[in-house]
């Protein structure tokens, strides 16, 4: 007699159509994104509804206890134990709380697919450990979900991406291929999040050319400035603190001298190197470290355009004809977006909405279409170029 864990699994994988709830967590610790999503088929076959969505914001104790251990090489293990199975819990109850103010039950969702909080990304370009491989670690216990809202959650999908020779991150080529091709279009899908990055999709189809890509620092430094500087504010809201400063020529080049910047795509990276460390190592060197918070910030914001922008030219040096599609938070930082397109003034701006998802909820529907792809897909597909072809994604069962 089958387990009714696995005929359940069967059943999922054999319907029509999935209901699945996508939870994304970010480095900028500011809510956790939940995405219900309808997704029909698999592959390049995959055609995907996003039936609810919303950011459901961290508190100030969230925030506090995750930043114990956030990106730092030393910390309190008994801390990141416990935070393991509190952080699954509490995504649980999010979970719970946005189903039962959808008014939908539980048991009509297939599938969680949680992303987990990211604690620390050390690729070896960055540990520069020759014995060791590329890592990553994202707490948040699936087992933990799965048994407080009974629905079969998927989780920790990084690991196999690096178990199978890759960084686990980012991981948005596979949602971004499957979900945004399109032929005769030559797309950039850019996403600024605490890191930006982007993925390549030619407009030939041909899979051996897509990639993605960490580029560097999106909003993560300036975040970390004006929460430093500014009890209760966690970003700089419409740019208002970096439009009152000037950009300080010489740190804004010594910001962009790291080696990080000279390596080949594709490659990953995260607040462990971007962060205010960084920063203040930055001044020093350049004789700036009474900077006004104005000055440093209008800086920042150029850092992060100037790092996206170079390597955008860098790469694509005809991009006449790239349509630039935006996501993440950076995305609604007026100036950056500004600072964006005067530097790349032959290639088309505007955001996933165009494609039909909403770009503040586009990372957790890709992590929604990871899961849809363990269950049901055929890893196959992603063969060629820089896709690894593998199922991404540990199973938990609710019972």
């Amino acid at each position: 007699m089958m387990n009714k864990n696995i005929s359940r699994l069967t059943a999922i994988a054999e319907k029509e159509s999935r209901l699945i709830i996508g939870l994304m967590s970010g480095t900028s610790l500011d809510g956790l994104d939940v995405a219900l999503c309808e997704i029909k088929g698999s592959g390049l076959g995959t055609k995907i509804s996003v039936k609810a969505f919303i950011t459901e914001p961290y508190n100030a104790d969230f925030k506090n206890e995750v930043k114990e251990i956030f990106s730092k090489k030393n910390i309190d293990l008994q801390k990141l134990c416990l935070l393991n199975e509190w952080i699954g819990s509490i995504h649980a109850t999010i979970a719970n709380n946005c189903l039962e103010k959808w008014n939908i039950k539980n048991s009509s969702i297939d599938i969680i697919a949680s992303h987990g909080q990211t604690i620390f990304h050390a690729p070896s370009s960055l540990h520069k450990q020759e014995k060791f491989g590329n890592g990553t670690l994202q707490i948040g216990d699936g087992d933990h979900i799965a048994t407080a809202t009974g629905i079969l959650t998927i989780s920790d999908f990084r690991q196999k991406n690096i178990a199978a020779g890759g960084e686990g991150a980012p991981l948005a080529i596979y949602g971004d291929y499957l979900l945004f091709s399109k032929k005769d279009e030559e797309r950039i899908l850019l996403n600024i999040g605490g890191i930006a990055n982007f993925t390549y999709l030619p407009g030939s189809l041909n899979t051996g050319n897509i990639f993605s890509t960490d580029i560097g620092p999106g909003n993560t430094m300036m975040d970390a400035l004006m929460q430093q500087n500014f009890t209760g504010e966690y970003f700089d809201k419409d740019a208002r603190i970096a439009r009152k400063g000037t950009v300080h020529e010489n740190l804004l080049r010594e910001l962009k001298s790291n080696d990080f910047f000279k390596l080949p795509f594709p490659k990953s990276t995260g607040p462990e190197l971007f962060n205010l460390n960084y920063l203040q190592l930055a001044k020093e060197k350049v004789s700036a470290k009474e900077l006004s918070i104005e000055d440093t910030m209008a800086t920042l914001n150029k850092f992060t355009a100037d790092t996206i922008s170079t390597a955008i030219k860098n790469y694509f040096t005809d991009n006449t004809k790239l349509s630039i599609y935006c996501s993440g938070g950076g995305m609604h930082n007026p100036l950056l977006m500004e600072h964006l397109q005067q530097q790349l003034p032959d290639c088309s701006f505007d955001t996933t909405a165009s494609l039909g998802i909403d770009p503040d909820a586009k990372e957790a529907v890709l992590f929604a279409i990871l899961a849809n792809e363990c269950i049901c897909g055929n890893p196959d597909i992603f063969n060629g170029g820089k896709m690894i072809a593998t199922s991404m994604g540990k199973l938990s069962f609710p019972y």
